[in-house]
């Protein structure tokens, strides 16, 4: 990470929620943080606990309650609405429906900060639209009507408009969901690419834990008793992600931070073998309820290197080949025979 790289949004004893003259519901403790320019930090948390608020107060369409919350060095009620849109863009998870707009109409509306009363698109403002459609991966779609996008589709052109908005710090809110795995992936490159590339700031809050741990350079995690930030590494190790789940229920695995749910152990196996074969092998035991062990009389499962792949289980006295991990672990269920 470049440690040059300029802060752009800061947030000091900031307190989100809601509020009137009489009556404040606050959600967190204060929140002191940071994010800096070219960072994709992913939020998560609890559902209620607070992500949307956050997000929404930090991209000003909610009040601040209390605390300090500046976008480029600049406190954000000192921004008009229009300064705003110029350094923040907002997606939300509402589904866009519109009747008569094409891909090249919605897009457009990012502009409208640049654009005057009229809003009129000027030439320029034309080559940064088709631009926006063309990095999101829709210039075929330019003319296509929005409501016969698919999901994934639609959420990339309402990307396409934050970024013909050209603002320096990009708000997603539920980015990925409803999507499915390739759309979910089209999203994510997308978003390293704006990240790395343009040097946008992308906060974005998710609910796929797995996805923020390999992909986002920072995690900021909601809590009841307030935000843990850092790394996904650092969170890792400080044990921080075992407080989304009951521990009686979900255990977590440090060594390649996946959660997995509690299951009474059925018995202890050992296995040979090599690559991603043996790897694949263990993690389909361990999800079936059974201990890998490295000694001892346990049952041991060898993965053949062999043309195709085979699985051969077998004790001092006993020896069954198969030909897929399915049917390994389905045979070891109905027979029993590890314990």
């Amino acid at each position: 990470m470049d440690d040059n790289r300029q802060i752009l949004l800061s947030l000091s004893g900031l307190e989100i929620g809601y509020g009137t003259s009489g009556y404040k519901r606050i959600l967190l403790p204060p929140i002191t943080e940071t994010a800096s320019e070219g960072e994709l930090i992913a939020v998560i948390g609890r559902n209620g606990v607070g992500k949307s608020t956050l997000l929404r107060t930090i991209a000003g369409l909610q009040p601040v309650i209390s605390g300090q919350l500046h976008i480029d060095g600049r406190k954000i009620s000192d921004y008009s609405r229009v300064h705003l849109s110029e350094k923040v863009g907002y997606i939300s998870t509402e589904i866009v429906k519109v009747s008569n707009m094409t891909v090249y109409d919605l897009v457009s509306q990012g502009r409208f900060p640049y654009t005057g009363w009229f809003g009129r698109i000027g030439k320029d403002d034309d080559h940064v639209i088709l631009e926006s459609v063309e990095k999101t991966g829709l210039k075929d779609l330019v003319h296509r009507p929005v409501n016969q996008l698919s999901d994934g589709e639609r959420q990339r052109a309402m990307i396409a408009m934050v970024l013909a908005q050209d603002a320096k710090l990009m708000v997603m809110d539920e980015p990925t969901a409803f999507l499915d795995i390739s759309a979910k992936f089209d999203i994510l490159h997308i978003m390293h690419e704006l990240a790395a590339g343009r040097s946008k700031t992308i906060l974005f809050s998710t609910h796929d834990l797995g996805m923020a741990v390999s992909q986002a350079d920072k995690i900021w995690l909601l809590r009841d008793d307030g935000m843990r930030s850092g790394s996904p590494e650092d969170l890792m190790l400080d044990g921080a992600f075992e407080s989304l789940f009951n521990a009686s229920k979900v255990k977590f695995n440090i060594e390649d931070g996946t959660f997995r749910i509690r299951s009474k152990e059925k018995g202890v196996v050992k296995i040979t073998g090599t690559g991603q074969e043996k790897f694949w092998t263990e993690k389909a035991l361990i999800r079936a309820g059974y201990r890998i062990v490295r000694s001892g009389d346990a049952p041991l499962i060898e993965v053949l290197d062999s043309t195709p792949i085979k699985w051969k289980i077998k004790t001092d006295s006993f020896s069954k080949e198969f030909g897929s991990v399915y049917d390994l672990i389905n045979w070891i269920r109905m027979t029993g025979f590890i314990c």
